[in-house]
Formats: C-alpha cells, structure tokens, sequence
C-alpha cells in the first residue's frame, strides 16, 4: 500500500480535528484558543492541496473532505467565535447557561450559525462550478474564516476599539458575509504565476499592505487585509457591470 497517497487525506483530516475544537472550546468561552485553531486549520487547508500536488495524490474522497473540512473551520467555528461574542456583548460573561437566557438573547447568540448555511452552499457551488479554476467567485470559506478569527483577535487584545460593536452590527456583518460567500462577485487570484509587475500589480498591492497591517495589528492585520481585498474586489465588479 502507498502511504503517501494518503497524506492530503490526513492533512485534511487534521483541519477537520481544529474545526470541530474550535467550535468546541468557543462555545465555552475559550475563544483565543479557538482562533489560534483556525489558524493551524488553515495551515493544513493549505498544505493537503500542496501535498496532494506534489505527491500527485488526487482523490474524489480528498475533494470531498476538503470541503467538509472547510464547512466545520471556516464556516461552523467562525460562527461560533461570533456567537460567543455576542454572549459577552450581551450577557457581559458566560456566568449564565443558554437555558436560563430570554428569547431576544437567544435569538441574538444563535444568529451567526446562518453563516454556517451560506458557507455550505457556496461549497457545494463551488464544487459543481467549473468556471473556477484560476480566480474565484465569491468569497470563500476560507477568507470568511480567517477574517472572522483575526477580527475575534482584535475585539480580544483591543477591547477598547469595540466599545461601539452591538449584537446587531455583528448579525448585519454575517448577512454580508454570507452573500458575498454565493455571490457572483469575482475575487482575483491571490497566486503568483510570475513576478512581474504590470500583471501582479494588485497581489504585490495586497502584499504590502498585508505586511504592513500584521506589523501594526499584529495577526488582527489579516481582517484588514481580507477587508481591502474584499472592497477592491466588489469596486471592480462594479465598475465592470457599468461598462
């Protein structure tokens, strides 16, 4: 039997392990360990599609768990984080059971997990769509997921910025996210074919800014990055739809 084929699926399969944690350990409260944990996710989100490349280990079952994979760690866990900080804007601590809580409170706790939808059929459209295969359409899981646990970093280390952040700011950023994520709005490649300027120009842009923002935010940076490259990405689409 050859090993090797099998090391994209147990990439993947450690993704799906940091998802399913992550959900866990935010739900609980413990929700910078659930950040770092979509992070690590992401590591292998990237490195099962390397391995599976360079190993030239392509599999119907590995595609197929690629996307359950991103479902649970960028779909079900940046819900979660969201969930358990609107519990903190409203109940101010998770000293109180989601039993004991009124109705308006549940409402409020459970309304992130409609991302958890959106991010499902954008999956299962991203699957059936073959005109994705050098840039995107829509927002993908992944970015919604990254951006979701940097910005959880900030509301963490910077408490003070967000004083002004409510339960209904956050249900209004997950519709946007969710129709962005089954959106027709294409979102450029983030890969290098080469490293020219004039046919890179908006990657090497989006780089810099990406260094700059991670050396003041610290990893809170990645949600300003995910940030211009969403609004560059929506402003050309628009432009285009005008012409």
């Amino acid at each position: 039997m050859q090993v090797t084929k099998h090391v994209p699926n147990f990439l993947t399969s450690l993704n799906v392990f940091c998802g399913t944690l992550a959900t866990f350990l935010a739900l609980n409260g413990m929700i910078q360990i659930a950040i770092w944990l979509i992070f690590i996710g992401a590591l292998f989100d990237f490195s099962d599609g390397f391995a599976a490349r360079a190993l030239k280990a392509y599999s119907e079952i590995g595609k197929e768990l690629d996307s359950l994979a991103d479902l649970i760690s960028f779909g079900m866990a940046p819900a979660a984080i969201l969930s358990s900080i609107i519990r903190i804007k409203v109940m101010g601590d998770f000293s109180v059971s989601f039993a004991d809580m009124q109705t308006p409170e549940k409402f409020w706790i459970l309304s992130p997990f409609i991302l958890v939808v959106f991010a499902a059929l954008r999956l299962a459209k991203f699957n059936v769509d073959t005109r994705q295969t050098e840039n995107f359409l829509g927002l993908t899981t992944t970015a919604t997921g990254i951006f979701t646990a940097s910005f959880a970093y900030l509301f963490l280390n910077k408490t003070d910025w967000f004083n002004w952040l409510s339960p209904i700011l956050i249900l209004v950023a997950v519709l946007i996210f969710s129709l962005l994520l089954v959106s027709e709005v294409p979102m450029f490649s983030l890969k290098f074919k080469n490293f020219k300027w004039a046919e890179n120009k908006e990657r090497f842009i989006l780089l810099a800014i990406a260094i700059i923002s991670i050396a003041i935010l610290g990893l809170g940076g990645i949600a300003a990055t995910i940030l211009y490259y969403i609004t560059v990405s929506v402003f050309k689409w628009i432009i285009a739809a005008k012409n």
